[in-house]
């Protein structure tokens, strides 16, 4: 019975991280994907120009 003491952690392990593997792969793209690389598209975008845009500031 040790050997199954000892198997069961990492085939527990195994088994949480297909799901997690799963559930990462499933929520790829689908229809929110639009809007969330809209999202990531209008952030760069104002980094970017606030970068490019030199700040007067009132003293």
């Amino acid at each position: 019975m040790d050997y199954v003491s000892a198997l069961v952690p990492p085939v527990v392990m195994a088994v949480f991280f297909v799901g997690l593997i799963v559930t990462i792969v499933k929520t790829q793209g689908g229809a929110n994907k639009a809007k969330e690389d809209a999202a990531v598209d209008a952030a760069i975008a104002r980094a970017e120009s606030a970068q490019q845009t030199p700040r007067t500031g009132d003293a």
